[in-house]
């Protein structure tokens, strides 16, 4: 991508805000054009859209080439995301579990898993299927001999969107994907992901229609936001600056104490697994080498340790609204990676991935409608396959803030299958690459 018009992230900062501020202030309009407006497009889903906007029309970039004065071309990025993702996400996710009732939680039932591993399975099933009918029409698409094989490339995908990063990471170490080419797959992951994305948050908006049309039992759901609802209320008071500055101080706290735990526990079990015999199970446990992983994990597991003690009363001054707030620039951090423009780059890998994505969104469907699971379940359900823990917490909270810690717990489950999966899925598709 060419430099945008603004590389310089205070800037590019500043723009993501007045999106967010925008969106904010046009959906709090109560007569004419915009009530009607997001009554079909959810707010989540313009503070996504709109800094995609901005990238495809060249103002921001997430990464950019430029030449310099002596002709050598000069890579450039913005470190938004990483700052976002590394920082507001986990102090979102303390402030937003400070107030859980984990008994709550666990009562949600089976469904929640079973949609889970419902989209393991449409992403395991949904790339193979993809290649023989994509095969039908594009054989050539679908090709490719020795380490430049498209099936190799597309183990990448399968290791990220069931698991994430790391467990990607660990299926182009497996296959060795040719590495000249392998920047074909994560455009076509960063496409697909986020479109699909987009469309979980529209859903959201029509999500009583659409758990009407499930049959969809929301009891457990709705006890639990009850129960966090009846408890704000109880705790709830006028926030003075002190209550801010503890609130800021307990996620910000919990979040150093996360990266300083995550810098001892990744080199820990990178080393642990590097010292396995067996490839297979080295590149099984690669995730434990993930320090993200470590990072949501530890902070995940000190805010719930939180939610037993009187801090989750600064739930009553407001701290789930601030880690909202988090939620929102991570999200606009995410729109901007989006460049609509460059969905017709690459047709025909992107078609392997629409039709791939859509498999899964199908079967995501049936399983729903056939054991009545909430629209909740199937979207939280894909998405800790598809985006991990940086997106499921997102949808998960735009149900109700409460729930955010529901994506977190099942992202991580599926870091800790993802490599085992996209072993499964990449054996299916070097099969049916050969018929």
């Amino acid at each position: 991508m060419t430099a945008p018009i603004f590389t310089n992230d205070a800037i590019v900062f500043g723009i993501l805000m007045l999106s967010l501020g925008f969106v904010f202030y046009t959906e709090s309009i109560k007569t004419g054009f915009w009530p009607k407006f997001y009554k079909i497009v959810p707010g989540l889903f313009m503070a996504y859209f709109v800094p995609a906007i901005f990238t495809t029309l060249g103002i921001i970039a997430p990464e950019w080439e430029s030449v310099s004065n002596s002709g050598e071309t000069v890579q450039g990025s913005s470190n938004l995301y990483y700052v976002s993702s590394r920082f507001l996400l986990p102090a979102a996710l303390v402030l937003m579990t400070l107030s859980i009732d984990l008994k709550a939680i666990f009562n949600l039932g089976s469904k929640a898993l079973i949609m889970f591993f419902t989209g393991t399975i449409g992403i395991i099933i949904g790339g193979p299927i993809a290649i023989l009918l994509i095969s039908m029409v594009s054989p050539e698409t679908v090709g490719g001999a020795d380490f430049d094989a498209v099936w190799r490339g597309l183990s990448t995908l399968a290791g990220s969107w069931i698991g994430g990063g790391a467990n990607q990471t660990a299926m182009l170490e497996i296959y060795k994907y040719n590495p000249a080419k392998y920047g074909g797959m994560v455009f076509v992951d960063i496409v697909i992901a986020n479109i699909w994305m987009a469309i979980i948050l529209v859903g959201i908006g029509r999500k009583e229609k659409i758990d009407k049309w499930l049959g969809a039992d929301n009891s457990a759901i709705e006890s639990l936001k009850e129960k966090v609802s009846s408890f704000t209320e109880s705790v709830k008071r006028t926030p003075t600056l002190t209550d801010f500055m503890v609130i800021l101080s307990i996620a910000f706290v919990t979040v150093g104490f996360g990266h300083f735990a995550a810098s001892y526990l990744g080199p820990f079990f990178n080393n642990w697994v590097a010292g396995m015999e067996s490839e297979t199970t080295k590149n099984i446990f690669t995730f434990l080498g993930s320090q993200f992983f470590w990072l949501i994990s530890v902070s995940t597991i000190i805010a719930v340790l939180l939610s037993y003690t009187k801090a989750k009363n600064y739930e009553g001054a407001g701290a789930s609204k601030i880690g909202s707030i988090f939620i929102y620039v991570l999200v606009a951090t995410i729109g901007m990676k989006m460049d609509l423009g460059m969905i017709f780059d690459n047709l025909g890998l992107i078609a392997i991935g629409a039709v791939w994505m859509t498999i899964h969104a199908v079967l995501l469907i049936l399983v729903a409608k056939l054991i009545k699971a909430p629209y909740f379940f199937l979207s939280v359900g894909s998405q800790a396959n598809v985006g991990g823990a940086a997106s499921a917490p997102i949808v998960a909270q735009a149900f109700h803030p409460s729930l955010a810690t529901v994506g977190v717990l099942l992202a991580v489950f599926g870091y800790a299958i993802g490599t085992v999966g996209a072993i499964v899925c990449t054996i299916l598709l070097e099969l049916v690459s050969k018929v």
